[in-house]
């Protein structure tokens, strides 16, 4: 049994209420509807993963500093503000169980909410002279931003390979993971071979965090039921496109055909989840994730043993545990 999240913090406890509120205060303005939408974003905050990942890096690596809480802050602030555009671009109207941004104050105050927490994000790195820092985080998010481009121009054509999928995911997913066990690291430690270890420890886990999202969109007997999204936003995930090297070419074309002209079908999503069950797609998926965590707890296996090491090792099992 997986340890839960409350235990996993256990060794950052004191860093993270210190961090909530750097945090909270680092989203402060003095434009009242501004603040009043940050307040919201503030309040429905999820697990935030991410800066976990930062301060047991930090951790790991050595003695959790004010550059670490910077770190984190970036860190969160910059993540937030993709959440905010993502919504916008996805036309989504809910985010963990609330109402997006979008929803409440339409797309135009929505990208600008966005706008304005990137430049709050960066100007906390340059006001406090972190380059190094604000340098990681800046090559995550132009990542991210390729990594979602790459995704919209393969979905149009529906020509995606493994290897290109991995790209996707390295840059569109990974990449914030990534940066966050780097900055943790960077924070607290000058040792470049040390920073890029745990950047790539990040990368390997963020990989795995992937491929489990792609898991839930044809359900397994862990899952429960299909979700079906990304059949109806017509993106090639890794059980699909293993499916699609299995099968003969006739019955590759019919499931090309059925996700291009009639993918928000629930026959569609049916037809393509059973198509995918049937050629393995869903266990092949499961070995990759598995892969990836391994290659991930491998790098970590090479730090001293500490509280640290031990949540971070708890936190990369709980990613891929989770039910949702």
């Amino acid at each position: 049994m997986s340890a839960d999240l409350s235990s996993i913090k256990l060794p950052i406890k004191k860093d993270l209420k210190t961090f909530h509120e750097h945090f909270s205060n680092s989203m402060k303005s003095s434009v009242p509807l501004l603040d009043r939408i940050t307040y919201y974003i503030v309040q429905r905050k999820g697990k935030q993963i991410r800066p976990i990942f930062v301060f047991l890096s930090a951790g790991i690596t050595g003695t959790i500093s004010i550059r670490t809480h910077t770190a984190a802050s970036l860190i969160e602030i910059l993540h937030t503000a993709t959440l905010v555009h993502d919504d916008v671009v996805d036309d989504s109207n809910m985010r963990r169980g609330f109402f997006s941004i979008n929803a409440l104050w339409k797309n135009k105050i929505a990208v600008l909410v966005g706008d304005y927490m990137f430049m709050r994000g960066f100007l906390l790195a340059i006001k406090q002279k972190e380059y190094m820092l604000l340098e990681l985080v800046s090559d995550a998010v132009e990542k991210m931003s390729v990594g979602e481009l790459l995704q919209i121009e393969k979905a149009r054509k529906l020509d995606i390979t493994e290897n290109i999928y991995f790209d996707i995911i390295r840059q569109k997913t990974a990449s914030l993971i990534s940066a966050a066990c780097a900055v943790g690291a960077a924070s607290v430690s000058k040792d470049e071979r040390v920073i890029n270890d745990l950047k790539l420890m990040g990368e390997y886990a963020g990989i795995a965090y992937q491929i489990k999202d792609d898991l839930f969109d044809y359900g397994t007997s862990d899952i429960g039921k299909p979700k079906g999204i990304d059949i109806k936003e017509k993106k090639m995930t890794l059980p699909l496109i293993h499916a699609f090297t299995k099968c003969e070419k006739s019955e590759k074309r019919q499931i090309i055909n059925a996700i291009r002209n009639r993918s928000q079908k629930k026959e569609t999503i049916k037809i393509v989840v059973n198509f995918v069950h049937k050629y393995g797609g869903l266990d092949y998926a499961a070995v990759k994730m598995e892969d990836y965590k391994s290659k991930a707890l491998n790098i970590l296996n090479t730090f001293e043993d500490s509280p640290y090491k031990s949540s971070m090792r708890d936190l990369i099992q709980f990613i891929l545990n989770r039910d949702k």
